[in-house]
């Protein structure tokens, strides 16, 4: 079977993730770039020796060599890029969040239906070596049953301005950014429980701190201190239909001493944390034990993670199984999160 023909859409920072993963991937060959900076995709195509460099995704598309595309575009372009790249008979990979809002991720479900192609969503967590160990472990009846996971993902000065910030480019900010991350790698370890209730808050008290010295942190290339319409932060409890239940608070600046990642689940015969570091708590002989698998890794590895997303996305697409995030735990995250934002503004809990 010949290597799949890749096409990255976006060269913002996330990208170089996937360009560098399909280059050390033996069954993919990088062919196209496209980024509306024409300079940007020029110099990630030649660093990847990618024949072809776009402006217009569209022309990109048009292209009937290319097998499959990465999408690596602002948040509101991804509904309307996968469903044209499905419908021009691409495979897709589109960076989490599938899309800003139900109503678009249903949409982008429906092409995928219709036209019979390959789409996995890129919740990178699900694919880290210490992740799929776990899961492994949980489908094996470890911890019995899961009925309780807590996750923070907290940033003290962490708002990179830019499109990250600017709401209409975004659809929010650090629950749908970092947030989407901690609450999908949960449900994904729970079983994929049906989400049936949320009741959440967000805040906007701090803004990007732009006044902040001595502190170093990330900006987006578009970086603009005066531009800020997201949250700074979100907390939420969400019910599952089994009876389960998440805790959540995501934040990109909040007045805490430093960042911090944590993900933990509860079973009734055994628990499991995977952020920091993997733990794993069980019973044996009536003691508990506190047990740390031996891995490459103590926490979760970035570049492992995403060489690992990428290999299955190639892998699904060549040999037509479904990725372990398709389309629909896309639109199920998205009524989560859609569901979040919902029960701030009313100050209520909201049914999905």
């Amino acid at each position: 079977m010949p290597a799949l023909k890749i096409g990255v859409i976006g060269t913002g920072s996330i990208s170089s993730m996937h360009l560098q993963s399909y280059d050390k991937n033996p069954d993919a060959r990088l062919v196209a770039v496209c980024d509306l900076n024409e300079e940007r995709a020029g110099s990630a195509a030649g660093k990847y020796g990618a024949e072809l460099v776009y402006t217009d995704y569209r022309e990109l598309l048009a292209n009937p060599d290319i097998d499959a595309v990465s999408i690596c575009t602002w948040n509101n372009t991804h509904a309307e890029i996968a469903i044209a790249a499905l419908e021009a008979g691409k495979h897709v990979l589109v960076e989490k969040p599938l899309c800003r809002t139900v109503e678009e991720a249903l949409r982008v479900q429906e092409a995928v239906r219709s036209t019979g192609r390959t789409l996995q969503v890129g919740f990178v967590r699900r694919y880290d070596p210490n992740a799929q160990l776990l899961r492994a472990f949980a489908d094996r009846g470890e911890f019995g049953e899961i009925y309780y996971a807590k996750a923070s993902s907290i940033r003290r000065l962490g708002n990179p301005g830019g499109w990250f910030s600017d709401i209409e480019r975004s659809g929010g900010g650090p629950l749908i950014d970092i947030g989407v991350h901690v609450i999908d790698l949960c449900w994904y370890m729970m079983g994929l429980p049906k989400p049936v209730s949320v009741s959440a808050n967000t805040y906007r008290k701090l803004g990007n701190r732009s006044n902040v010295r001595n502190l170093s942190f990330y900006k987006a290339a578009d970086y603009n201190a005066d531009l800020n319409t997201v949250e700074d932060m979100a907390n939420a409890l969400i019910r599952f239909e089994n009876g389960a239940s998440l805790l959540v608070d995501v934040s990109f600046t909040l007045h805490a001493k430093e960042d911090l990642t944590s993900v933990k689940l509860y079973g009734d015969k055994g628990g499991f944390e995977i952020d920091p570091e993997v733990a794993i708590v069980t019973e044996k002989h009536d003691t508990i034990l506190n047990v740390k698998p031996q891995t490459d890794h103590k926490g979760f590895d970035f570049n492992a993670a995403f060489q690992a997303e990428i290999d299955h996305f190639v892998s699904s697409v060549r040999n037509g199984t479904k990725p372990i995030s398709p389309v629909e735990d896309g639109v199920e995250i998205m009524k989560i999160l859609c569901g979040v934002y919902e029960s701030a503004a009313l100050g209520a809990e909201v049914r999905l």
